[in-house]
């Protein structure tokens, strides 16, 4: 299986809710004109103190959660502002996939249109998801997406996906990609449309080229 149809590796838990995207990617990386370099901002104003030293009890500053490729998260994860560099900078730092109770929308629709990939679990799920990750001894997780399950020492379930971003994650698309998935079925309904109605094909050119003839 490819990178898009599974996800391994150590997962990390940031148990707090209503993390804004201003804590994601605070605005101070955000002068940039392209994508480059916002690993070194993600979650800053958490993960370092007002001169720059490292919070040695963050999760994502512990050297056993080095590589950390899912975060377990808490409820209304990636609300605020409708930055993408937040998407942006975890997808830059190595986190290939978000746990958690739920997603601020806006946060939702650019992660999964860049594939880092988000999922939904019920409380209880979440819960043992979140005492594997706390525990370096047990915290690898392993996503199948084809299949739509996840397992950790603890944790064994199945997760729901919209087929549309199913197909995108899996085939590597973002919105644009996944639109020109369907250019035979377009050209075909624009070919039946216009043969039932084709005097309203290229009213507009037509109109101006009769007023230019005057």
């Amino acid at each position: 299986m490819t990178d898009f149809h599974c996800i391994e590796g150590r997962a990390a838990s940031l148990p707090i809710e209503n993390l804004d995207t201003d804590q994601i990617m605070p605005k101070q990386f955000l002068r940039g004109i392209d994508k480059s370099g916002l690993k070194e901002g993600l979650l800053y104003d958490l993960r370092f103190d007002p001169a720059g030293r490292s919070y040695p009890d963050f999760v994502l500053n512990r050297p056993e959660y080095a590589k950390v490729s899912v975060l377990v998260g808490g409820s209304n994860f990636g609300c605020g502002s409708s930055r993408e560099h937040a998407v942006w900078g975890l997808l830059q730092y190595g986190i290939k996939a978000i746990v958690a109770p739920s997603f601020a929308e806006i946060f939702f629709s650019n992660a999964m249109n860049n594939r880092l990939l988000l999922i939904t679990l019920p409380p209880d799920a979440m819960a043992r998801l979140a005492e594997d990750a706390s525990d370096p001894a047990r915290n690898a997780v392993k996503i199948d997406v084809m299949a739509q399950t996840i397992r950790s020492r603890g944790l064994d379930a199945r997760f729901d996906m919209v087929p549309r971003h199913r197909k995108m994650f899996l085939e590597g698309l973002d919105n644009i990609g996944l639109s020109l998935t369907y250019q035979d079925q377009v050209r075909d309904f624009a070919t039946a449309h216009w043969r039932r109605q084709p005097w309203l094909k290229d009213v507009a050119a037509l109109t101006r080229e009769r007023l230019s003839r005057g």
